[in-house]
């Protein structure tokens, strides 16, 4: 199974290639802006170094978000884009989830974990997984403040980039909340790891719809009210 991954949602940009179970080329950097320009040359580098071509793939996968929504519809129209000219079909799944992948399977030793993101607003991106990092709740946008309310009373593991605002929070809440070790931003080696387990569940398809970008709220940018103008 041959996989080329793609994540630009948040403050990073990467891209991976899996093949025959493991990741045999990626490239990641840390990176607010820029992704549209990023991305492109990081692909060639990877399907260079892994001495393949995008026609010989099996699919491609990226996150859908949540994340910035300029850098979700990067990431996807990209994954389109080369999907389309191959004929390839594309798989697509949350950055929550992708960095709970890139969380070891021993840290939570029987807590939940939590994945918390910056959303560079006052609320933050929040999902809950099992202690085998397996999703028991569904992604959302809250406020530190209720994060408590989510959890019950045990202790939880945090992960994310968001991961201290949220512990502070726990904590001051009177949970025993402790940050992961893992990296805090989705990185495209673990998409991979996802992809590859869903394709072997159930393979995608050419042809199927591609998949949707996720947004826990709508964007800034708003369009312009009746016999409003355009400014120079």
């Amino acid at each position: 199974m041959k996989i080329l991954a793609l994540d630009t949602a948040t403050k990073s940009c990467s891209a991976a290639l899996w093949r025959d179970g493991k990741v045999v080329a990626q490239r990641f950097r840390l990176m607010e802006r820029g992704q549209a320009e990023g991305l492109a040359p990081m692909v060639a580098e990877v399907i260079g170094e892994a001495g393949e071509d995008i026609p010989g793939l099996d699919f491609i996968a990226v996150t859908i978000g949540p994340g910035a929504f300029t850098g979700l519809r990067i990431g996807l129209a990209a994954a389109g884009g080369y999907a389309l000219v191959a004929g390839l079909p594309v798989l697509g799944a949350t950055t929550l989830e992708t960095v709970a992948a890139g969380v070891d399977r021993e840290e939570p030793d029987g807590r939940p974990l939590l994945v918390a993101l910056d959303s560079k607003r006052a609320d933050i991106y929040v999902q809950v997984f099992s202690p085998l990092l397996e999703a028991t709740g569904r992604p959302q946008a809250v406020m530190a403040g209720a994060l408590n309310a989510m959890l019950g009373g045990g202790p939880v593991l945090v992960a994310g980039d968001a991961a201290g605002v949220a512990v502070r929070a726990l904590r001051d809440a009177g949970l025993n909340a402790e940050p992961s070790a893992a990296p805090g931003l989705p990185d495209a080696r673990y998409l991979c790891t996802i992809a590859a387990r869903r394709a072997a569940e159930s393979p995608p398809e050419p042809g199927a719809p591609p998949p949707r970008p996720l947004y826990l709220r709508l964007p800034d940018a708003k369009p312009a009210g009746k016999g409003a103008r355009l400014r120079p």
